[in-house]
């Protein structure tokens, strides 16, 4: 074959893929893929679990292996997971709580949470060898590929999840930055990796660790009880202002440290895995003209437009339910929303929405 010959063979290739693609329907061909091999997908990002372990005593390990589809993460960053509950597909966010790893497997930490279908079944339910299926990696709360100065992590709860893999990431590097963990539960049972913080902290003298019981006692040497203050910050690090800080756990959790640190710190990151307590003074209903369902929905003015939906019968598609992955994403045609917690209106007439963070604040014209 010629130079010239080899040349035109990405061209045949791309060819003969857009030919596959037009007619190959990919439903039907991951059906009888999966009879060969559970992960086996003409697109969709899969992955089996390989193994689980107890976490704590309300939470699970799970260890995934995805199908060639995955296109990775960065430490401290989210996915979609997806699974089949009783005939209905259920869709719920959750943050990676492993570094990368060369053999290519993720890890994910859930806690059963009450009302959560998909953390219930993947707390008790869910089994090695059963298939999930993943979204792409989103979070923008990661380290810099650079940097210096000492980092200080604040977890509550969940939140240990994100901050976990960051952790691990930099100690994989030899702790090259000085780093302070300060872990707070309501009780000791339920912290999760204790043993694995408290040997990195006997191994690395750059790395501290402080578990805090929000119910309960301090017995250990490394353990503090109370919820996050400012004199406790004080008494626990000194030097919190000098600290790049990151901070993940419920919404109340996150914006009393933000209160706290935001503006005194060199930088400040976080994230919540529940929105902020919010007072809804909204009343009245409103009109939700689906456009793509010949539906109209009359729904209640100051809601979340995912959970009247949902409210009504229908089941559009969701992950974070926080206004981070844009799963719910869809477009407006008309009408005003309301952001549900910066309270910022947004009256466009041709925009996008994220259903999950938007209240309607007038009759809505959507693309669904």
């Amino acid at each position: 074959m010629t130079t010239a010959t080899h040349a035109h063979v990405p061209r045949y290739r791309r060819a003969l893929r857009q030919l596959a693609q037009a007619v190959v329907v990919p439903a039907t061909v991951d059906f009888w893929a999966s009879r060969l091999h559970p992960t086996l997908s003409w697109a969709r990002p899969l992955a089996r679990i390989v193994a689980r372990t107890r976490a704590s005593s309300d939470a699970v390990t799970l260890l995934l292996r995805p199908n060639r589809h995955w296109q990775g993460f960065t430490a401290g960053q989210h996915v979609n997971i997806s699974a089949e509950i009783d005939g209905i597909r259920v869709t719920r966010s959750y943050s990676l709580s492993d570094m990368p790893r060369a053999d290519g497997r993720i890890a994910i930490t859930v806690k059963a949470v009450d009302g959560g279908r998909l953390s219930r079944h993947l707390c008790e339910g869910a089994r090695v060898g059963d298939v999930v299926e993943l979204g792409p990696a989103f979070g923008e709360m990661t380290l810099p590929g650079t940097g210096n100065g000492p980092l200080l992590f604040l977890a509550a709860g969940s939140g240990i999840t994100p901050l976990m893999a960051m952790l691990r990431s930099v100690a994989a590097q030899g702790m090259p930055r000085p780093l302070t963990l300060v872990y707070w539960a309501r009780t000791r049972e339920e912290f999760c990796f204790t043993e694995e913080l408290r040997d990195l902290a006997a191994r690395h003298a750059d790395f501290q660790v402080r578990f805090v019981l929000t119910r309960g006692d301090a017995l250990a040497s490394d353990e503090s009880q109370g919820r996050v203050s400012e004199q406790q910050l004080s008494i626990i690090v000194p030097d919190a202002a000098q600290r790049h800080v990151y901070a993940c756990g419920s919404g109340g959790f996150v914006e009393s440290v933000r209160a706290l640190l935001a503006s005194r710190t060199p930088s400040f990151h976080s994230e919540a895995f529940t929105p902020p307590t919010r007072i809804v003074e909204e009343g009245g209903t409103v009109r939700v003209t689906l456009v793509r369902r010949g539906e109209t929905l009359v729904v209640p003015r100051g809601q979340s437009l995912l959970t009247a939906l949902e409210e009504a019968g229908l089941n559009p598609a969701s992950g974070c339910r926080m206004g981070i992955c844009n799963t719910c994403a869809c477009g407006k045609r008309s009408g005003t929303t309301r952001h549900l917690y910066t309270d910022a209106t947004q009256r466009e007439p041709v925009s996008a929405l994220r259903l999950c963070v938007s209240s309607a604040a007038s009759d809505l014209v959507l693309d669904l």
